[in-house]
């Protein structure tokens, strides 16, 4: 049986959450490998609903969750968020949770420096949440993070802060904003140790463990591919790489055991914060679809932007994503209107692209060219099968399917777990 890897297709906010809880039921064993507490997923299990930002979602099914050295680990929002679950009455310990040792920190001063910088961009603002992911990647890649194993050493924590508050205090006194006393830092670090040690190991080990003996694991990406930092509306991403690629690197196993690779989209766009969005509704349409699809932030509550499907959007993450079959969300949403529109491409100063162009002001000037389809007037809510559908909604879908170039593997026609019709068991290989 195979492995399973799942992304977003668009800007996040697909409805990953009860996908990656339906898929995790049938796993052994789940994996974040990217991104940090800026991201979420919202499971909803009989009358609880768990809202998880770091936690891998296999947890609430009593599955292994294992964080990856791909992720930036804030351990209080860890630790606060393992508080909130266990007080719904899950149990969560190093006997269902693992982290890399390798792992890097989010401290304190990350989000302190996100803010400031955020604050000095005024009007040009990124949208980011604030969280220092971002700032906690640079310190990753400039080769100055502290990472869980740190926090079994003191003397090297001692030596890794000097260095990380020259560079970050520095940052924070150009800025004009407070900043961080080593004494502080280092006591809050020790104060971590004994609380985060117990999950720790080397998590490449335990998978490759997994391969051996046949075990089903499942990749939980954050995000999705028009935020990764590469591919997507750069600069209004995320930090790190969201494509299925990275699971591989964000986890410590090889490419060959990603496996499948399901690409969540919406069958309507939205998007949260700055940044390009061809298809956005300012409109009485776009009010409607964010109000029945209840279109906001998991961690942050900001209202998402919504829109019509952007179908070249979508087909540029299938092909950079390595997306070989589409989970398609929120069609109910779309129930009743009578007509719909599909992006097919864009004009861009007079010019017609079937990509959306790196170039910021290319993005900006971006005008979608629509297809305009039909749309149904029954009910496609809690359908669990092609036949409970009406005509004209698979027409939509079977369209998309050929816009994107990638098969429904999976549709989910309402919030409830079990209503999803499966075209294909992602598990099969």
């Amino acid at each position: 049986m195979a492995n399973v890897a799942i992304i977003g297709a668009q800007w996040g906010d697909e409805g990953k959450g009860k996908v990656v809880d339906w898929l995790a039921s049938r796993a052994d064993i789940v994996v974040r490998f990217q991104g940090g507490h800026n991201a979420g997923h919202t499971l909803v299990v009989g009358n609880q609903t768990y809202k998880l930002s770091l936690l891998p979602s296999g947890v609430v099914r009593g599955k292994l969750g294992i964080i990856g050295n791909g992720v930036v680990l804030d351990p209080d929002a860890l630790l606060s968020e393992i508080a909130k679950v266990t007080a719904q009455g899950l149990s969560v310990t190093p006997d269902n949770l693992r982290i890399a040792e390798n792992t890097p920190l989010i401290l304190p001063l990350h989000p302190a420096l996100d803010k400031a910088r955020e604050a000095a961009r005024g009007g040009d603002k990124i949208g980011t949440t604030g969280r220092g992911i971002g700032p906690a990647y640079e310190d990753k890649v400039g080769r100055r993070s502290i990472r869980l194993c740190d926090l079994a050493e003191p003397e090297t924590l001692s030596k890794k802060l000097d260095e990380l508050l020259l560079h970050h205090n520095s940052l924070l006194r150009g800025l004009g904003a407070p900043e961080f006393a080593k004494d502080e830092l280092m006591e809050k670090l020790l104060g971590w140790a004994p609380k985060l040690l117990p999950f720790m190991e080397a998590v490449w080990e335990r998978l490759d463990t997994a391969r051996a003996e046949g075990k089903r694991v499942l990749f939980e990406g954050a995000q999705a591919v028009m935020l990764d930092v590469d591919h997507g509306t750069f600069p209004y991403v995320t930090s790190s790489n969201t494509v299925a690629g990275n699971a591989a690197a964000g986890s410590g196993i090889g490419p060959h055991a990603i496996g499948n690779v399901l690409g969540i989209a919406k069958a309507y766009t939205t998007r949260v914060g700055s940044g390009p969005f061809p298809t956005e509704l300012f409109d009485d349409t776009g009010k409607l679809l964010g109000e029945r699809g209840h279109e906001f932030g998991t961690v942050t509550g900001r209202p998402r932007r919504c829109g019509w499907f952007d179908a070249c959007l979508v087909r540029q993450a299938v092909k950079v994503g390595g997306v070989q079959g589409l989970v398609l969300t929120k069609l109910d949403v779309l129930d009743g209107l009578p007509e719909l529109k599909i992006c097919t491409g864009y004009e861009i100063n007079g010019e017609r692209f079937r990509r959306l162009p790196s170039a910021m002001a290319a993005q900006a000037a971006a005008k979608p060219v629509y297809e305009t389809i039909e749309g149904w007037s029954g009910s496609t809510r809690g359908a669990r099968s092609w036949a409970e559908l009406p005509a004209q909604a698979i027409k939509y879908v079977r369209r998309i399917e050929e816009l994107v170039e990638a098969p429904v593997t999976l549709l989910s026609t309402s919030p409830e777990r079990d209503d999803t019709i499966t075209v294909s068991d992602p598990f099969a290989g």
